[in-house]
């Protein structure tokens, strides 16, 4: 019996994941999911592509590390192996609930961990009727938001499913309300109704805090979180074109991202999450903001570097050549003296406003080879394939 990296392409998380296996000396089976059909009768199961029969990996395969993107298919993905008699991880319950931000929060909410004002309003904002007529809502739903958050702080609405930071809209005024809650047509990221938070004023950085937990162990948190930082948008997220940085994690907040961790997957036995969390740092800012983004400034020259490297296509064809080149130049960044000065304030912010944060997201497929991997020195696939191992060794 083996473990199998299921996935949908093979990028550069899951050239890691193979990388890793290959050094731990695991047995990794690949099982592609996406141009595969899966079949079901009363003779059995089956799973083939154009070219290949998979049903008998299928069956020799006992835990599945489920790496698909597409949220959907994820989740689809792990209740299919596990109605199959598979083992995942995550769990598809795992998924379900952070398929949704809502979902998430709310379960957050049960155990009274910290998480932003959220408002939820299960209504769209245009309704189409049988004759083809339109009931425009936007109207109503924005004086509900108003009922609850406030409009001069900002309201944030965002996609219930949305990942990368896509349809995460700032009003500050009525019609800007109006207007971003219009954008919320149904959808594969909008299932329904719309969502909005509080705008945390969180200065220029978040966390993404790595919680794990293997089979007959505790959870543990990561105590080097990643750090998303700049001033490229109220969202810090680096599509946008924002620079990550490490910081070391208050005990508190370690303490805290673990009973999110064990509340967000229940009684699963071994499961892996990226949790995102954001400090609500409000005037309690420890330096000059003109300095820091000169800092911001002098460390994107060295970011840039590594920008670059990362849409090098060499990486599709000589991942182990590309990930060394990637490697040095990411080292590099790290040691200039602005990457070190941007630390040492986020650090020092995070331990001040520690009793600040809010936790707002959980992210049951983090990307990890780039970015996270690289920052906190933490290979996220060794935990995947180590919760993956306990799942078959206990």
């Amino acid at each position: 019996m083996s473990i199998a990296l299921l996935y949908e392409r093979s990028e550069n998380d899951e050239n890691g994941i193979k990388l890793t296996a290959q050094q731990l000396g695991i047995d990794l089976t690949y099982i592609p999911f996406r141009k595969i059909a899966l079949a079901i009768d009363k003779n059995g199961f089956s799973a083939k592509t154009k070219g290949k029969d998979y049903t008998p990996t299928f069956q020799n395969i006992k835990v599945v590390l489920n790496r698909a993107q597409s949220k959907n298919r994820r989740l689809q993905a792990s209740y299919i192996m596990e109605t199959l008699g598979k083992k995942t991880l995550n769990s598809s319950q795992i998924e379900f609930v952070c398929y949704s931000k809502l979902r998430t929060l709310l379960n957050l909410y049960k155990q009274g961990l910290p998480i932003p004002k959220t408002v939820f309003v299960p209504c769209d904002a245009i309704d189409t009727m049988k004759n083809g007529k339109e009931i425009h809502n936007a109207k109503d739903i924005s004086e509900l938001f108003e009922q609850e958050l406030s409009l001069s702080e900002g309201i944030v609405i965002k996609a219930d499913a949305g990942t990368h930071g896509k349809m995460i809209l700032l009003s500050k005024n009525r019609e800007e309300l109006k207007n971003n809650i219009n954008q919320t047509k149904p959808g594969i990221i909008n299932p329904i109704g719309v969502v909005a938070q509080e705008l945390i004023k969180k200065w220029f950085y978040d966390l993404r805090i790595i919680v794990s937990k293997e089979k007959g162990k505790a959870p543990i948190c990561y105590p080097i979180s990643m750090v998303r930082a700049g001033f490229k948008d109220f969202r810090t997220n680096t599509f946008l074109g924002n620079l990550v940085f490490d910081a070391k994690l208050p005990q508190t907040v370690q303490e805290l991202a673990v009973k999110c961790g064990k509340t967000l997957t229940e009684n699963s036995h071994a499961w892996i999450l990226a949790i995102d969390a954001m400090i609500d740092v409000g005037k309690n800012k420890n330096t000059n903001e003109t300095y820091l983004k000169s800092q911001l400034d002098l460390a994107t020259d060295a970011w840039s570097v590594v920008q670059n490297t990362k849409k090098d296509e060499t990486r599709l064809t000589d991942f182990q050549t590309w990930n060394k080149q990637f490697e040095d130049q990411f080292k590099t960044y790290k040691c200039t003296s602005a990457y070190e000065n941007i630390k040492n304030i986020i650090e020092e912010n995070l331990q001040n406003n520690k009793d600040a944060l809010v936790f707002h997201e959980a992210n049951s497929c983090p990307e990890f080879w780039e970015n996270t991997r690289l920052a906190t020195g933490l290979n996220v696939a060794e935990p995947l394939l180590k919760g993956a191992q306990s799942l078959i060794d206990q």
